[in-house]
C-alpha cells in the first residue's frame, strides 16, 4: 500500500500547482508518451536563414526578450494536424519580412495535443535555427464547457478559441499582435501590417466584407429575438474573417472583451444562435466596430466551403496575404495529387522534404528526435 504520508504529500503538491498556475496557459512541460502502436513521422528541411538589413532596429538575437519594442509580435496555435501548415506559414513570414530577426512568434499549443508542446517546440527550433519564439500551452478546459457544435467538427477543436485568450496567456508587456491562422502564407513584408493604426478607441483590425449577407452567420432563432438581435441595431457590423487580425491588448484588457466574448458563447449554449464555431462571438462583439484593414491582407476562403470543399480564385485586386479557410488544406490536396490551381502558390513555402507519412513505428517511451543529416530532421510525434 502506498503510505498515508506519501499520498498527502502529492495531494498538497497538486493543489498548490493548481493554485500557483496562470489560469489560461502555462510554461513549456515535458508530457511523455506512454508507448502505442505508431504515429506519424515528419520530415522537415531546416529553412535559409533570414537576416535583418542595415536598416533595421536591432542585430536579431534570438535570446532577446519578447518584450523588446522592436518587435513584430505573431500569435498563432501550433497542433499536429496543422502543423505543416504552421511551418509553411512561419517561412512566408520570414522570406517576405524587411526585418526577419525582429519578428516575434508566440505559438499556442493545445495542452492534451497528441504531439507533445516540448516536441512541437523542438520541431519549431530544428526548422527555424535563428527564429525567435515561445510556446504557451493553452489549458483546453478553460473553454471546453464553453463549446457548442459546429457545421464542421474541426470547428469545435478547443485550439481555435485560444485566440479569445491571448490578452490573458502571452506576457503582460505585449501590447499589440497580429494574430495568423495556420493556414496563411504572406506574400508581403508582415511590417505593413504591424504599423496599421487602430483608430479611435478601436481594439482590433482586419478586412472587412460588407457585400456579404451578414444574417447568415446567425440562425433564425436570433434574428427573431428582439432582446439578444438589439445588440446590431446602433451598429452597421460587416462580416471579417477572424484568421487575420491585428490586436490591440492593451484595449483588449482593459475592455474585458475575453469576458464580453465568454457572454455570447453562454447564450449559445442555452438558445442557438450561430452555427459556425468561433467566428460569431468575434461578430457580435466587434461587428461595426472594426479596423477596416485592405483586403490584400486577407484573401481568404481558398480552401473552399464549409461543407462540400471547392476551389476558389482570388478576389479582384493586390495580394498581401493568401488564406485556405474552408474545408480544403493545400498539403492535403497537393499530397492527394488533387490540388486547385491555387494550391500552387503555398507549395513554395512548404518545408516538408517528401509528402510521406510513415505507419506503424517502434512504441518509444517518450518522443523521439532522429537527425537524419545536417539539413533535416524526422520527429515521431504522438
Amino acid at each position: 500500500m502506498v503510505p498515508f504520508r506519501l499520498i498527502s504529500v502529492v495531494l498538497f503538491f497538486t493543489a498548490v500547482v493548481s493554485i500557483l498556475s496562470p489560469p489560461f496557459s502555462l510554461g513549456i512541460r515535458y508530457f511523455p508518451t506512454s508507448g502505442g502502436n505508431g504515429g506519424l513521422l515528419l520530415r522537415f528541411s531546416e529553412a535559409p536563414e533570414y537576416r535583418n538589413g542595415a536598416e533595421c532596429a536591432i542585430s536579431g538575437d534570438k535570446t532577446s526578450s519578447s518584450c523588446d519594442r522592436s518587435l513584430v509580435h505573431i500569435a498563432m496555435t501550433l497542433d499536429r494536424e496543422y502543423l505543416r501548415g504552421s511551418v509553411a506559414a512561419v517561412h512566408s513570414v520570414l522570406k517576405h519580412a524587411s526585418c526577419p530577426n525582429n519578428v516575434f512568434f508566440h505559438f499556442i499549443a493545445a495542452e492534451f495535443d497528441s504531439a507533445s508542446p516540448r516536441v512541437l517546440a523542438q520541431l519549431v527550433r530544428s526548422t527555424f535555427p535563428s527564429l525567435r519564439f515561445k510556446v504557451y500551452i493553452f489549458r483546453e478546459d478553460t473553454v471546453i464547457n464553453l463549446i457548442s457544435s459546429s457545421i464542421r467538427e474541426a470547428l469545435e477543436n478547443p485550439l481555435n478559441y485560444a485566440r479569445n485568450y491571448l490578452g490573458d496567456i502571452l506576457d503582460p508587456c505585449v501590447d499589440r499582435v497580429i494574430y495568423l491562422d495556420s493556414d496563411v502564407v504572406v506574400v508581403d513584408d508582415i511590417r505593413k501590417l504591424w504599423n496599421i493604426t487602430l483608430t479611435g478607441s478601436r481594439v482590433i483590425g482586419a478586412p472587412e466584407y460588407c457585400h456579404a449577407n451578414f444574417t447568415n452567420y446567425f440562425t433564425d432563432g436570433f434574428w427573431s429575438d428582439s432582446v439578444i438581435s438589439r445588440v446590431f441595431r446602433s451598429r452597421k457590423p460587416c462580416y471579417f474573417n477572424t484568421g487575420v487580425m491585428v490586436m490591440d491588448l492593451v484595449r483588449w484588457r482593459e475592455g474585458n472583451y475575453r469576458k464580453r466574448i465568454e457572454y455570447w458563447m453562454e447564450v449559445q449554449k442555452k438558445k442557438r444562435i450561430y452555427d459556425l464555431g468561433s467566428l460569431p462571438p468575434f461578430l457580435l462583439v466587434f461587428g461595426g466596430n472594426v479596423e477596416a484593414i485592405d483586403h490584400r491582407w486577407n484573401q481568404h476562403g481558398l480552401g473552399g466551403d464549409n461543407v462540400r470543399g471547392s476551389c476558389r480564385s482570388l478576389h479582384p485586386g493586390p495580394v498581401s496575404l493568401l488564406h485556405w479557410s474552408g474545408k480544403g488544406k493545400p498539403w492535403v490536396r497537393l499530397d492527394e495529387g488533387k490540388p486547385c490551381p491555387l494550391d500552387s502558390l503555398w507549395e513554395p513555402y512548404d518545408l516538408i522534404c517528401k509528402p510521406k507519412y510513415l505507419e506503424n513505428s517502434s512504441p518509444l517511451s517518450s518522443p523521439s528526435i532522429m537527425i537524419d543529416g545536417p539539413r533535416s530532421s524526422y520527429y515521431l510525434l504522438r
